[in-house]
């Protein structure tokens, strides 16, 4: 199984430049269906978000994601 750490993209100016930051407002899981064995990914949120784009991420050692 698989998952991703899902973030919103939030653009700022430093220094005269465009950057951009990901916040992580949650997690996203790839399973199997068990009667089909189709990929399905179920996305779990952190809090409700009013975002129009989310990102996701695959995760880094350091970051605990559970189903």
């Amino acid at each position: 199984m698989s998952n991703y750490i899902l973030t919103v993209p939030v653009t700022y100016k430093s220094n005269g430049s465009e950057k951009t930051s990901y916040r992580r407002v949650g997690a996203v899981f790839e399973n199997q269906k068990r009667d089909t064995g189709e990929t399905v990914l179920s996305i779990k949120l952190d809090f409700p978000v009013g975002a129009t784009e989310l990102v996701a991420f695959l995760p880094n050692q350091n970051d605990e994601v559970t189903d």
